[in-house]
Protein backbone atom coordinates (compact mmCIF):
# COMPACT_ATOMS: atom_id res chain seq x y z
CA UNK A 1 0.00 0.00 0.00
CA UNK A 2 2.91 2.39 0.73
CA UNK A 3 4.53 1.60 -2.49
CA UNK A 4 1.11 2.41 -4.11
CA UNK A 5 0.92 5.73 -2.34
CA UNK A 6 3.87 6.59 -2.96
CA UNK A 7 4.13 5.92 -6.80
CA UNK A 8 1.06 8.24 -7.03
CA UNK A 9 2.77 10.85 -5.00
CA UNK A 10 5.68 11.14 -7.87
CA UNK A 11 2.91 11.29 -10.38
CA UNK A 12 1.49 13.98 -8.89
CA UNK A 13 4.95 15.79 -7.92
CA UNK A 14 5.91 15.67 -11.68
CA UNK A 15 2.66 16.83 -13.09
CA UNK A 16 3.27 19.35 -11.09
CA UNK A 17 6.39 20.10 -12.36
CA UNK A 18 5.29 19.91 -16.21
CA UNK A 19 2.87 22.36 -15.76
CA UNK A 20 5.00 24.85 -14.27
CA UNK A 21 7.81 24.84 -16.89
CA UNK A 22 8.20 27.31 -19.08
CA UNK A 23 10.27 26.39 -22.53
CA UNK A 24 11.61 29.42 -23.91
CA UNK A 25 12.82 29.55 -28.07
CA UNK A 26 13.38 31.83 -30.33
CA UNK A 27 12.33 34.98 -28.19
CA UNK A 28 9.34 33.31 -26.92
CA UNK A 29 8.49 31.23 -23.97
CA UNK A 30 5.44 28.49 -24.04
CA UNK A 31 3.73 27.28 -21.42
CA UNK A 32 3.88 22.83 -21.06
CA UNK A 33 0.41 21.52 -21.53
CA UNK A 34 -2.01 20.46 -19.56
CA UNK A 35 -3.26 18.03 -21.85
CA UNK A 36 -2.26 16.47 -24.87
CA UNK A 37 -2.23 19.62 -27.57
CA UNK A 38 -2.38 18.82 -31.24
CA UNK A 39 -1.02 21.85 -33.51
CA UNK A 40 -2.27 20.64 -36.93
CA UNK A 41 -1.58 23.21 -40.24
CA UNK A 42 -4.03 22.22 -42.36
CA UNK A 43 -2.63 23.09 -46.07
CA UNK A 44 -3.90 25.53 -48.14
CA UNK A 45 -7.18 26.02 -46.15
CA UNK A 46 -8.43 29.27 -47.39
CA UNK A 47 -11.17 30.49 -44.46
CA UNK A 48 -13.51 33.00 -44.02
CA UNK A 49 -17.35 32.41 -45.47
CA UNK A 50 -16.51 31.69 -49.10
CA UNK A 51 -13.71 28.96 -47.77
CA UNK A 52 -13.66 25.85 -47.51
CA UNK A 53 -14.41 24.98 -43.53
CA UNK A 54 -17.17 27.25 -43.46
CA UNK A 55 -18.65 26.12 -46.64
CA UNK A 56 -18.53 22.74 -45.23
CA UNK A 57 -19.81 23.45 -41.89
CA UNK A 58 -23.33 25.46 -43.91
CA UNK A 59 -23.54 22.00 -46.45
CA UNK A 60 -23.77 20.22 -42.80
CA UNK A 61 -20.21 17.94 -43.54
CA UNK A 62 -18.50 19.34 -40.14
CA UNK A 63 -20.66 18.72 -37.58
CA UNK A 64 -17.68 18.40 -35.33
CA UNK A 65 -16.67 21.73 -36.00
CA UNK A 66 -20.34 23.15 -36.24
CA UNK A 67 -20.87 22.03 -32.20
CA UNK A 68 -17.39 23.57 -31.30
CA UNK A 69 -17.94 27.34 -33.04
CA UNK A 70 -19.14 28.29 -29.77
CA UNK A 71 -17.10 26.98 -27.28
CA UNK A 72 -13.75 27.60 -29.45
CA UNK A 73 -11.79 30.20 -30.26
CA UNK A 74 -12.11 30.75 -34.19
CA UNK A 75 -10.33 33.44 -36.05
CA UNK A 76 -8.97 34.73 -39.20
CA UNK A 77 -5.55 35.36 -39.65
CA UNK A 78 -2.76 36.01 -42.21
CA UNK A 79 0.88 33.59 -42.85
CA UNK A 80 4.01 34.78 -43.60
CA UNK A 81 5.32 35.85 -46.92
CA UNK A 82 5.11 34.00 -49.83
CA UNK A 83 2.39 32.33 -48.82
CA UNK A 84 3.75 28.91 -49.64
CA UNK A 85 4.44 25.58 -47.83
CA UNK A 86 7.80 25.67 -46.28
CA UNK A 87 7.96 29.24 -45.68
CA UNK A 88 4.57 28.72 -43.44
CA UNK A 89 5.44 25.82 -41.37
CA UNK A 90 8.57 26.51 -40.36
CA UNK A 91 6.99 30.12 -39.69
CA UNK A 92 4.89 28.60 -37.50
CA UNK A 93 6.65 25.59 -35.64
CA UNK A 94 9.47 28.65 -35.02
CA UNK A 95 7.21 31.08 -33.82
CA UNK A 96 9.08 33.63 -36.31
CA UNK A 97 9.60 35.33 -39.71
CA UNK A 98 11.30 33.98 -42.66
CA UNK A 99 14.18 36.27 -42.25
CA UNK A 100 15.08 34.40 -38.81
CA UNK A 101 14.42 30.96 -40.14
CA UNK A 102 15.45 31.42 -43.02
CA UNK A 103 13.16 29.85 -45.22
CA UNK A 104 11.94 31.67 -48.15
CA UNK A 105 10.81 29.07 -50.35
CA UNK A 106 10.41 25.69 -51.70
CA UNK A 107 13.40 26.65 -53.89
CA UNK A 108 16.00 29.30 -54.85
CA UNK A 109 19.06 30.95 -55.91
CA UNK A 110 21.76 29.34 -54.01
CA UNK A 111 24.58 32.14 -53.54
CA UNK A 112 27.23 29.66 -51.92
CA UNK A 113 26.50 27.15 -54.73
CA UNK A 114 25.41 29.69 -57.30
CA UNK A 115 22.77 27.68 -58.76
CA UNK A 116 19.00 27.58 -58.10
CA UNK A 117 17.97 24.77 -55.64
CA UNK A 118 15.75 22.81 -53.27
CA UNK A 119 15.34 24.36 -50.01
CA UNK A 120 14.39 20.89 -48.64
CA UNK A 121 17.93 20.24 -46.65
CA UNK A 122 17.54 21.14 -42.56
CA UNK A 123 21.12 22.74 -43.20
CA UNK A 124 18.80 25.53 -44.60
CA UNK A 125 17.19 26.02 -41.38
CA UNK A 126 18.37 28.62 -38.85
CA UNK A 127 15.92 28.31 -36.15
CA UNK A 128 15.45 25.95 -33.78
CA UNK A 129 11.70 24.46 -33.71
CA UNK A 130 9.39 24.73 -30.62
CA UNK A 131 8.81 21.04 -30.49
CA UNK A 132 12.80 20.47 -30.50
CA UNK A 133 12.81 22.65 -27.73
CA UNK A 134 10.18 20.59 -25.89
CA UNK A 135 11.71 17.67 -26.57
CA UNK A 136 15.18 19.09 -24.88
CA UNK A 137 12.79 19.83 -21.72
CA UNK A 138 11.59 16.29 -21.50
CA UNK A 139 8.51 16.27 -23.64
CA UNK A 140 6.65 13.55 -25.58
CA UNK A 141 6.76 14.80 -28.98
CA UNK A 142 5.48 13.62 -32.16
CA UNK A 143 4.96 15.34 -35.57
CA UNK A 144 3.45 13.50 -39.15
CA UNK A 145 3.56 15.38 -42.41
CA UNK A 146 2.22 14.66 -45.47
CA UNK A 147 5.66 14.91 -47.41
CA UNK A 148 9.24 13.62 -46.64
CA UNK A 149 10.51 17.37 -47.99
CA UNK A 150 9.01 18.78 -45.01
CA UNK A 151 9.59 16.05 -42.36
CA UNK A 152 13.23 16.68 -43.31
CA UNK A 153 12.93 20.33 -41.92
CA UNK A 154 10.52 19.66 -39.16
CA UNK A 155 12.79 16.28 -37.84
CA UNK A 156 15.72 18.76 -37.55
CA UNK A 157 17.65 18.11 -34.29
CA UNK A 158 14.88 15.74 -32.95
CA UNK A 159 16.37 12.45 -31.32
CA UNK A 160 13.71 11.15 -29.30
CA UNK A 161 10.29 12.73 -31.08
CA UNK A 162 8.34 10.76 -33.32
CA UNK A 163 8.78 12.08 -36.74
CA UNK A 164 7.24 10.64 -40.08
CA UNK A 165 5.71 11.21 -43.25
CA UNK A 166 2.77 9.37 -44.57
CA UNK A 167 4.41 9.46 -48.27
CA UNK A 168 7.56 7.24 -46.73
CA UNK A 169 5.49 5.49 -43.54
CA UNK A 170 6.38 2.06 -45.05
CA UNK A 171 10.45 3.12 -44.44
CA UNK A 172 10.01 4.37 -40.67
CA UNK A 173 12.01 2.85 -38.53
CA UNK A 174 13.39 3.42 -34.65
CA UNK A 175 16.69 4.92 -35.55
CA UNK A 176 15.67 7.96 -37.58
CA UNK A 177 11.60 8.07 -37.05
CA UNK A 178 11.65 6.47 -33.49
CA UNK A 179 8.42 4.61 -34.86
CA UNK A 180 8.30 1.38 -36.93
CA UNK A 181 5.70 -0.43 -38.26
CA UNK A 182 3.84 2.40 -38.57
CA UNK A 183 1.35 1.00 -41.96
CA UNK A 184 0.46 -2.01 -39.27
CA UNK A 185 0.34 0.51 -36.95
CA UNK A 186 -2.71 2.38 -38.82
CA UNK A 187 -3.88 -0.18 -40.59
CA UNK A 188 -3.88 1.55 -44.08
CA UNK A 189 -1.59 0.82 -46.89
CA UNK A 190 0.86 3.15 -48.18
CA UNK A 191 -0.53 6.81 -49.59
CA UNK A 192 -0.57 7.55 -53.10
CA UNK A 193 1.30 11.04 -52.73
CA UNK A 194 -0.98 12.75 -55.50
CA UNK A 195 -4.03 12.07 -53.53
CA UNK A 196 -6.50 12.51 -50.38
CA UNK A 197 -5.18 9.73 -48.84
CA UNK A 198 -1.88 11.30 -48.32
CA UNK A 199 -3.60 13.56 -45.31
CA UNK A 200 -5.71 11.25 -44.20
CA UNK A 201 -3.15 8.80 -43.38
CA UNK A 202 -1.88 11.42 -41.07
CA UNK A 203 -4.78 11.88 -38.93
CA UNK A 204 -5.22 8.22 -38.49
CA UNK A 205 -1.87 7.63 -37.88
CA UNK A 206 -2.33 10.83 -34.57
CA UNK A 207 -5.20 9.10 -33.56
CA UNK A 208 -3.16 4.92 -33.23
CA UNK A 209 -0.70 6.63 -31.72
CA UNK A 210 -2.79 8.98 -28.83
CA UNK A 211 -3.97 5.85 -28.31
CA UNK A 212 -1.24 4.32 -27.43
CA UNK A 213 1.79 6.62 -26.03
CA UNK A 214 1.57 10.14 -23.67
CA UNK A 215 1.87 12.33 -26.01
CA UNK A 216 2.88 15.96 -24.86
CA UNK A 217 2.35 17.77 -28.24
CA UNK A 218 2.05 16.52 -31.56
CA UNK A 219 2.25 18.82 -34.82
CA UNK A 220 0.51 17.14 -38.11
CA UNK A 221 0.88 18.96 -41.66
CA UNK A 222 -1.39 17.65 -44.64
CA UNK A 223 -0.67 18.61 -48.26
CA UNK A 224 -3.01 21.21 -50.26
CA UNK A 225 -3.72 18.75 -53.30
CA UNK A 226 -7.34 18.80 -52.81
CA UNK A 227 -6.83 22.50 -52.19
CA UNK A 228 -5.11 22.71 -55.25
CA UNK A 229 -7.81 20.57 -57.24
CA UNK A 230 -11.29 21.75 -56.03
CA UNK A 231 -12.88 24.85 -54.82
CA UNK A 232 -14.44 25.32 -51.54
CA UNK A 233 -18.04 23.85 -51.86
CA UNK A 234 -17.37 21.20 -54.76
CA UNK A 235 -17.70 17.81 -54.16
CA UNK A 236 -13.49 16.34 -53.92
CA UNK A 237 -13.29 19.45 -51.27
CA UNK A 238 -16.02 18.40 -48.88
CA UNK A 239 -15.47 15.01 -48.69
CA UNK A 240 -11.90 16.03 -47.21
CA UNK A 241 -13.05 18.34 -44.70
CA UNK A 242 -15.82 16.14 -43.76
CA UNK A 243 -13.21 13.03 -42.91
CA UNK A 244 -11.08 16.05 -41.08
CA UNK A 245 -13.73 16.55 -39.10
CA UNK A 246 -14.54 13.10 -38.08
CA UNK A 247 -10.68 12.77 -36.95
CA UNK A 248 -10.79 15.79 -35.07
CA UNK A 249 -13.46 14.67 -33.42
CA UNK A 250 -12.21 11.50 -32.58
CA UNK A 251 -8.96 13.13 -31.10
CA UNK A 252 -10.82 15.54 -29.13
CA UNK A 253 -12.59 12.55 -27.64
CA UNK A 254 -9.47 11.07 -26.81
CA UNK A 255 -8.67 14.14 -24.18
CA UNK A 256 -6.54 16.22 -27.05
CA UNK A 257 -6.68 20.10 -27.39
CA UNK A 258 -6.91 20.60 -30.68
CA UNK A 259 -5.69 24.35 -32.52
CA UNK A 260 -5.51 24.39 -36.15
CA UNK A 261 -3.82 27.28 -38.65
CA UNK A 262 -2.79 27.06 -42.34
CA UNK A 263 0.31 27.62 -44.13
CA UNK A 264 -1.45 30.11 -47.14
CA UNK A 265 -4.54 30.01 -48.39
CA UNK A 266 -5.79 29.38 -52.16
CA UNK A 267 -7.06 30.89 -55.57
CA UNK A 268 -8.37 29.94 -58.54
CA UNK A 269 -6.71 31.60 -61.92
CA UNK A 270 -8.78 30.49 -64.34
CA UNK A 271 -11.45 31.85 -66.27
CA UNK A 272 -14.92 31.08 -67.04
CA UNK A 273 -13.89 30.00 -70.10
CA UNK A 274 -11.26 27.52 -69.11
CA UNK A 275 -8.09 30.16 -69.97
CA UNK A 276 -5.92 30.72 -67.69
CA UNK A 277 -4.20 33.67 -66.29
CA UNK A 278 -0.50 33.27 -66.34
CA UNK A 279 2.48 35.91 -66.48
CA UNK A 280 5.67 34.18 -67.93
CA UNK A 281 7.71 36.62 -66.48
CA UNK A 282 10.87 35.50 -67.77
CA UNK A 283 10.04 35.89 -71.43
CA UNK A 284 8.55 38.70 -70.24
CA UNK A 285 12.16 40.57 -69.05
CA UNK A 286 13.94 38.84 -71.48
CA UNK A 287 11.97 40.40 -74.42
CA UNK A 288 12.63 43.83 -72.52
CA UNK A 289 15.75 43.61 -71.63
CA UNK A 290 17.46 40.80 -73.73
CA UNK A 291 18.46 37.27 -72.71
CA UNK A 292 20.17 36.49 -69.44
CA UNK A 293 20.26 39.98 -68.40
CA UNK A 294 17.40 38.88 -65.57
CA UNK A 295 17.35 35.45 -63.73
CA UNK A 296 13.46 35.11 -62.63
CA UNK A 297 12.93 32.21 -59.73
CA UNK A 298 10.31 30.38 -59.09
CA UNK A 299 9.93 29.63 -55.73
CA UNK A 300 6.92 27.72 -55.46
CA UNK A 301 8.86 25.36 -57.23
CA UNK A 302 9.34 21.75 -55.83
CA UNK A 303 9.48 17.96 -56.71
CA UNK A 304 5.30 17.92 -56.44
CA UNK A 305 4.09 19.41 -59.83
CA UNK A 306 1.12 18.18 -61.11
CA UNK A 307 -1.43 20.03 -58.68
CA UNK A 308 0.10 23.33 -59.41
CA UNK A 309 2.67 22.88 -62.45
CA UNK A 310 5.21 24.83 -60.61
CA UNK A 311 2.92 28.48 -61.39
CA UNK A 312 2.66 30.45 -58.08
CA UNK A 313 1.82 33.91 -57.58
CA UNK A 314 5.45 35.33 -56.11
CA UNK A 315 8.76 35.09 -57.82
CA UNK A 316 12.00 36.52 -57.40
CA UNK A 317 14.66 38.19 -59.65
CA UNK A 318 18.24 38.46 -60.17
CA UNK A 319 19.57 41.93 -62.63
CA UNK A 320 22.82 41.43 -63.44
CA UNK A 321 23.16 45.06 -64.23
CA UNK A 322 22.32 46.17 -60.64
CA UNK A 323 22.30 49.85 -62.03
CA UNK A 324 18.69 48.81 -63.88
CA UNK A 325 17.23 47.29 -60.62
CA UNK A 326 14.43 50.73 -60.95
CA UNK A 327 14.46 50.55 -65.01
CA UNK A 328 13.30 46.22 -64.53
CA UNK A 329 10.33 46.97 -61.56
CA UNK A 330 9.20 50.36 -63.47
CA UNK A 331 8.88 47.70 -66.28
CA UNK A 332 7.06 45.07 -64.52
CA UNK A 333 4.55 47.55 -62.99
CA UNK A 334 3.15 47.86 -66.28
CA UNK A 335 2.61 44.21 -66.84
CA UNK A 336 -1.27 42.59 -66.70
CA UNK A 337 -2.00 40.96 -63.47
CA UNK A 338 0.76 41.86 -60.96
CA UNK A 339 -0.22 43.45 -57.47
CA UNK A 340 3.46 44.20 -55.99
CA UNK A 341 6.82 44.90 -57.12
CA UNK A 342 9.17 45.71 -54.69
CA UNK A 343 13.18 46.14 -54.50
CA UNK A 344 15.17 43.55 -52.11
CA UNK A 345 15.83 46.48 -49.15
CA UNK A 346 11.62 46.51 -49.01
CA UNK A 347 11.16 43.06 -49.26
CA UNK A 348 13.39 42.39 -46.13
CA UNK A 349 11.59 45.04 -44.59
CA UNK A 350 8.32 44.86 -45.61
CA UNK A 351 7.90 41.00 -45.87
CA UNK A 352 10.73 39.69 -43.22
CA UNK A 353 12.67 38.37 -46.30
CA UNK A 354 15.90 36.50 -45.62
CA UNK A 355 18.55 39.44 -47.31
CA UNK A 356 21.43 36.92 -48.11
CA UNK A 357 18.48 34.64 -50.00
CA UNK A 358 16.17 36.51 -51.82
CA UNK A 359 16.63 38.47 -54.95
CA UNK A 360 16.87 42.35 -56.45
CA UNK A 361 13.33 42.21 -57.12
CA UNK A 362 10.15 40.81 -55.86
CA UNK A 363 7.27 40.37 -57.99
CA UNK A 364 3.58 38.92 -56.70
CA UNK A 365 0.84 38.59 -59.08
CA UNK A 366 -3.17 39.37 -58.19
CA UNK A 367 -4.86 36.64 -56.52
CA UNK A 368 -6.41 36.15 -60.04
CA UNK A 369 -3.15 35.76 -61.91
CA UNK A 370 -0.53 33.28 -61.47
CA UNK A 371 3.36 33.82 -62.56
CA UNK A 372 5.44 31.06 -64.41
CA UNK A 373 9.01 31.74 -65.80
CA UNK A 374 8.99 30.71 -69.48
CA UNK A 375 5.69 29.29 -71.35
CA UNK A 376 8.59 26.33 -72.51
CA UNK A 377 9.36 25.74 -69.42
CA UNK A 378 5.81 24.85 -67.66
CA UNK A 379 4.04 21.54 -68.93
CA UNK A 380 -0.05 22.64 -68.72
CA UNK A 381 -0.84 19.16 -69.67
CA UNK A 382 -0.44 18.00 -66.35
CA UNK A 383 -3.16 20.26 -64.76
CA UNK A 384 -6.32 18.04 -65.36
CA UNK A 385 -8.36 20.68 -63.53
CA UNK A 386 -8.24 24.45 -63.07
CA UNK A 387 -5.41 26.18 -61.76
CA UNK A 388 -5.31 26.96 -58.18
CA UNK A 389 -2.14 28.09 -56.67
CA UNK A 390 -0.86 30.83 -54.01
CA UNK A 391 2.30 32.27 -52.92
CA UNK A 392 1.03 36.16 -53.08
CA UNK A 393 -0.69 38.93 -51.14
CA UNK A 394 -4.17 37.17 -51.45
CA UNK A 395 -3.05 34.44 -50.62
CA UNK A 396 -2.53 34.98 -47.34
CA UNK A 397 -5.89 34.75 -45.47
CA UNK A 398 -5.74 31.66 -43.23
CA UNK A 399 -7.82 30.18 -40.49
CA UNK A 400 -6.85 29.88 -36.51
CA UNK A 401 -8.97 27.87 -34.81
CA UNK A 402 -8.46 26.35 -30.68
CA UNK A 403 -10.56 23.97 -29.04
CA UNK A 404 -11.83 25.86 -26.40
CA UNK A 405 -12.45 29.95 -25.37
CA UNK A 406 -8.86 31.59 -24.99
CA UNK A 407 -8.86 34.82 -22.79
CA UNK A 408 -10.12 37.61 -24.58
CA UNK A 409 -6.16 39.21 -24.29
CA UNK A 410 -5.27 37.60 -27.38
CA UNK A 411 -7.00 40.51 -29.10
CA UNK A 412 -4.62 42.98 -28.25
CA UNK A 413 -1.94 41.21 -30.64
CA UNK A 414 -4.07 42.75 -33.48
CA UNK A 415 -4.07 40.95 -36.96
CA UNK A 416 -3.68 37.21 -35.27
CA UNK A 417 -0.60 35.48 -38.03
CA UNK A 418 -0.46 31.47 -38.24
CA UNK A 419 3.15 31.39 -36.31
CA UNK A 420 1.25 32.77 -33.29
CA UNK A 421 -0.67 29.20 -33.29
CA UNK A 422 1.91 28.00 -30.60
CA UNK A 423 1.53 30.53 -28.17
CA UNK A 424 -2.17 30.94 -28.28
CA UNK A 425 -2.65 27.20 -27.86
CA UNK A 426 -0.17 26.89 -25.03
CA UNK A 427 -0.10 30.72 -23.17
CA UNK A 428 -3.40 31.41 -23.43
CA UNK A 429 -5.58 30.54 -20.97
Amino acid sequence: MFFVAAFYLLVYIHLKMSANKIISVNGKSYKWPSKPAIIICLDGSEPGPKGYIDTAIRMGLMPFMKSMISKSTYEVGKCAMPSFTNVNNMSIVTGTTPDIHGICGNFFFNPEEGKETLMNDDSFLRASTIFEAFEKAGAKVAVITAKEKLRKLLGKNLSKAICFSSEKADKANLKDNRIENVLDLVKKPLPEVYSSDLSEFIFAAAVEIIKKEKIDLMYLSTTDFIQHKAAPGEKMANDFYHMVDGYLSKLYDLGCEISFTADHGMKGKTNKDGSLNLIYMQDEVDKKFGKDECNVVCTITDPYVVHHGSFGSFVTIYVKDKSKINEVINYIKTINGVEMVINKEESIKKLKQPQDRIGDIVVTSNEKFAIGKKESDHDLTKLKEPLRTHGGLGETDIPIFISRKIDDSYKSKGVLKNYDIFDLALNYG
